[in-house]
């Protein structure tokens, strides 16, 4: 299975797309040293997580052109080796633990199943392709074993998305019901913060979220409102939330992607960190990959974006590397593809072509 686009309208596609994803990872830096320079921030984080993601897509470009199927089971198998290799990665009874940790092991763990998936959905054979799928159930499994329900949520999810992506002829489709999805968590996120939730709802909520974190984004929130346009300067949330300061071992992070851009680098932030989002579906749609790759890839980065929107998972450099990587290699263009016997014999099918 392979883009219907011939090689000139393919490369131009993928052209658009990579220029249109270094303007967007260009912006997010370039206004991270802004807002730093007018408030006396410090960028460093925003410029590594941007750093992370475009090394780790370039990577994903490489190893999904030289080896479509090995590279993402590889990145599987890497992720959940650093599971067990890094204990503090995992939830614990450390202070800290279930507001950053916990969040970083469930979007690692997510981005592995997502990877099997898309190496499931990339082997030809069918033993291969079992194996692989058995795999992502394991990653699965083993969410619950290290005691991160979010995780094996999100994880159980990632597979059902990737099973039902094998029955779609329509990518499109597919990919907008994903941000839709995402749209729906962050605003949810708000609402929350804001307070906007039936009274019933937000106490039921007071469990999964805690409390402590409710508060933290209510101090982000709060933040947001009196410096709409540019924020308070990258990573000084912690110097500024009443919650942050009075609470014991603090990494002054208020837990949410989404307030965290609104109230330290205001509006012009949470644009464009919708649109770093939105890029990475747009060149997914591009991607002349499989459908069932792509989508098995857009669901493990929507889920990622999920827990990022009530969570502390993109402070963590190996997340961001791994999100870039994902969607790296469900882009790339594997050379095989453009071998003669891969181009004869196919046929057109919605928007890709199968054997």
């Amino acid at each position: 299975m392979t883009s219907d686009a011939g090689p000139g309208e393919d490369c131009e596609r993928r052209n658009v797309s990579d220029i249109t994803g270094v303007v967007v990872l260009g912006a997010c830096a370039t206004w991270s040293l802004i807002t730093a320079t007018v408030h006396e921030g410090r960028p460093e984080g925003v410029l590594l997580a941007v750093l992370a993601v475009a090394a780790g897509y370039a990577a994903g470009r490489i190893c999904g052109a030289l080896l479509p199927v090995a590279a993402p089971c590889a990145g599987a198998l890497a992720g959940l080796g650093l599971m067990v290799a890094v204990p503090h990665l995992a939830p614990g009874p450390q202070i800290v633990a279930p507001l950053g940790h916990a969040g970083a092991t469930a979007a690692l763990l997510t981005l592995c199943v997502g990877a099997a998936g898309c190496a499931a959905w990339a082997a030809e054979r069918a033993v291969l392709r079992f194996g692989l799928g058995a795999l992502a159930v394991a990653i699965t499994v083993s969410a619950a074993l290290l005691g991160s329900t979010s995780g094996f949520v999100s994880c159980t999810a990632v597979l059902l998305c990737s099973l039902a992506a094998g029955r779609m002829d329509r990518r499109g489709l597919g990919l907008a019901g994903l941000a839709v999805a995402a749209a729906v968590m962050a605003g949810l996120t708000w609402a929350i913060a804001a307070d906007r939730l039936p009274a019933g709802l937000t106490a039921s909520l007071e469990g999964p979220f805690t409390q402590h974190r409710i508060d933290l984004w209510q101090d982000a929130l709060h933040l947001a409102h009196h410096n709409a346009a540019l924020g308070v300067g990258p990573e000084r949330f912690g110097e500024l939330s009443t919650t942050a300061t009075r609470t014991l071992l603090s990494d002054g992070k208020p837990h949410s992607a989404l307030l965290q851009q609104a109230a330290e680098q205001g509006i012009v932030g949470v644009v464009l960190l919708g649109a770093a989002f939105c890029w990475l579906l747009y060149t997914l749609w591009r991607s002349p990959r499989p459908t069932p790759v792509v989508l098995t890839a857009g669901a493990a980065l929507t889920a990622l974006a999920g827990i990022a929107a009530v969570g502390n998972a993109l402070s963590f450099t190996a997340v961001s590397v791994g999100a870039g990587l994902l969607a790296g290699m469900a882009t790339a263009r594997p050379f095989a593809d453009d071998t003669p016997h891969q181009k004869a014999d196919v046929r057109a099918r919605g928007d890709r072509l199968t054997p």
